[in-house]
């Protein structure tokens, strides 16, 4: 039990390690996710604030994780342009778009204030 337990968890990780390696929203991900962890710790940002933060990067990267898998399902089903697959990966792309939009407007309404506050002090 354990070890069927285990070896999921291996493929999981295989599959995380690949959508980073060719996924290019994977990468831009994660370099706003170091821009963001860096402007946390310049701006001393609260407890709390960094928790909103860190919990929309792990919500942005399971969109895009659930995004990548329709995209590869839809590939396998067939290659051909279909007007049904395509509505897939709309819908699917659509998600990440307003979850992206979203988290955008909130770290604006966290970071903004404290870069103008910094701006005007100078």
């Amino acid at each position: 039990m354990i070890q069927r337990h285990t070896l999921s968890f291996k493929h999981a990780f295989h599959g995380i390690v690949w959508a980073f390696k060719t996924q290019p929203n994977y990468k831009i991900h994660f370099l706003l996710s170091v821009i963001m962890l860096a402007g946390s710790i310049y701006f001393r940002i609260s407890y709390y604030e960094f928790l909103l933060l860190l919990l929309l990067v792990v919500i942005g990267l399971t969109i895009e994780t659930v995004n990548t898998a329709i995209e590869q399902t839809t590939d396998a089903i067939d290659e051909k342009w279909r007007e049904d697959i395509k509505f897939a990966k709309d819908l699917a792309a659509g998600a990440m778009l307003i979850f992206s939009a979203g988290a955008f407007i909130i770290a604006c309404i966290i970071f903004i204030p404290r870069i103008v506050t910094l701006i005007n002090f100078r």
